[in-house]
């Protein structure tokens, strides 16, 4: 058996994929990564899976070119001729389906991470383009064999609601879990008495992290300009902020405002982080004021690690933080709540241990990745028996 995986990028196939690659490897079953090339094309060989490039410019509105596009995956998918085909976010969703139907494989999956940037953005090419996008994905979405995984209730709602698809074929697997022996917490003599009392020299400055792809809607405006009122105020506070551009996505922040910020001293940009676990055994708070999400895996693993989470109270978002459980939630788009927030935990580091142990729980209850796993291929079963 053949299993397709196709997403829009190698470094989305790298980072969240590899553990159903290799469960489905491992049942021998032989798996077919494809995505546009780039820079974690290499670790996906490495890894010793197959995968194959594609010409796809995840910012293009070229017709032509979108139709050399599609014309490609649709021969891709006549050659390799997958007997089950799972794509990820909206674009791969609309095209892979498409090709898929077009050559007569009727077993898709398709996960869609949140809404993405044409419904979560109201600028003017974004409202020229969500209706062609709402029928395209209503076209790509059907198939008596077809189901569609989203990660939030609130998506659940949005998909059945515009009828995108009958509700019996949408399942609501929450995120992509989490490798709990890999993301855990640090040791405790690793940390510091949260019981004494605060002090300059008690102290080290209190560490948040924000760990996301550096898109405006992730909050990292709001998250700079938290940190200035807080080191305006006299807060002995370090920002950390671990992340690449993605300059295939027009809400992508340009290199030089990061490095602007790193000049200026308001935060500390961390780039590219590969080893995660590490970094947040370093760090005291996570926190993610983004606008929408579907189900944001950098809180989860950071939960793992016994993190308290601080994150906007928007969907995706509120599925894993738990206000005064595991965490605190803020309104989006205010830069002074985030503030508050974060003072409030530099104030209480007792609370943040208490928090964090709480996250550390709700990811071993909720969110271990083998759990999700199996749910998965529950679909897989599904579908392939039907």
């Amino acid at each position: 058996m053949k299993v397709l995986l196709f997403a829009n990028t190698d470094w989305y196939h790298y980072n969240f994929n590899l553990p159903l690659a290799r469960v489905l490897q491992r049942q021998g079953v032989e798996v077919l990564l494809i995505s546009p090339p780039g820079r974690f094309a290499q670790r996906l060989l490495d890894a010793g899976f197959h995968w194959i490039a594609l010409p796809m410019n995840r910012l293009s509105l070229n017709p032509w070119e979108e139709f050399r596009l599609l014309r490609f995956i649709i021969d891709l998918y006549r050659r390799e001729r997958p007997d089950l085909v799972h794509h990820f976010t909206i674009k791969c969703v609309v095209y892979g389906s498409i090709a898929a139907r077009t050559v007569g494989v009727d077993r898709r999956v398709n996960a869609v991470t949140g809404l993405g940037h044409v419904f979560t953005s109201d600028s003017l090419r974004n409202q020229i383009l969500r209706p062609l996008v709402r029928r395209l994905l209503q076209l790509a979405l059907t198939g008596r064999l077809s189901r569609l995984i989203v990660q939030n209730p609130d998506d659940y709602s949005a998909f059945a609601d515009e009828q995108l698809l009958a509700p019996e074929k949408i399942r609501l697997i929450r995120g992509l879990g989490v490798n709990i022996e890999r993301f855990h917490p640090r040791l405790p003599e690793a940390d510091s008495n949260p019981d004494e009392p605060r002090g300059p020299s008690r102290y080290p400055p209190l560490k948040v992290l924000l760990a996301t792809r550096l898109l405006w809607e992730k909050g990292i405006r709001e998250y700079v300009q938290a940190a200035r009122l807080l080191k305006n105020s006299g807060h002995d506070v370090e920002f950390l902020l671990a992340g690449d551009p993605d300059p295939g996505n027009p809400a992508s922040i340009d290199t030089a405002q990061l490095m602007a910020w790193r000049t200026e001293g308001i935060i500390n940009f961390l780039g590219y982080v590969d080893d995660m676990p590490e970094l947040f055994s370093r760090v005291d708070v996570a926190v993610l004021p983004s606008y929408r999400e579907g189900l944001p895996q950098c809180m989860l693993e950071a939960a793992a690690c016994g993190l308290p989470l601080v994150a906007t109270d928007v969907p995706g978002c509120r599925e894993i933080v738990e206000p005064g459980i595991n965490g605190l939630l803020i309104p989006p788009r205010n830069s002074a709540a985030l503030a508050e927030a974060i003072a409030h935990l530099d104030r209480n580091r007792a609370q943040c241990r208490v928090l964090g142990e709480a996250s550390r729980r709700k990811v071993l209850q909720d969110f271990d990745e083998k759990t999700i796993l199996r749910m998965t291929l529950n679909i897989y079963r599904e579908i392939l028996h039907s």
